[in-house]
């Protein structure tokens, strides 16, 4: 559910962003091939970046983390 007046993140924005270099190597391959999938597996195990970077990432770029009332 997006609010108006606003835009929701896009998947993989701070990746491509701060040019992630399994990022860089997703964006070679064709989505959802068998190569594609393997290298995304790094991301899901291991990501290279920090939950805290993503957060300071968010902020910097104007991001606001909501949630619904209830």
């Amino acid at each position: 559910m997006s609010i108006p007046g606003f835009v929701e993140y896009q998947a993989r924005e701070f990746c491509r962003d701060v040019r992630c270099p399994v990022q860089l190597l997703l964006d070679a391959k064709e989505k959802g091939s068998e190569d594609y999938e393997r290298t995304r597996e790094i991301c899901k195990v291991g990501c290279l970046h920090t939950a805290r970077e993503f957060h300071y990432w968010l902020i910097d770029k104007g991001y606001l983390i909501v949630k619904p009332k209830g």
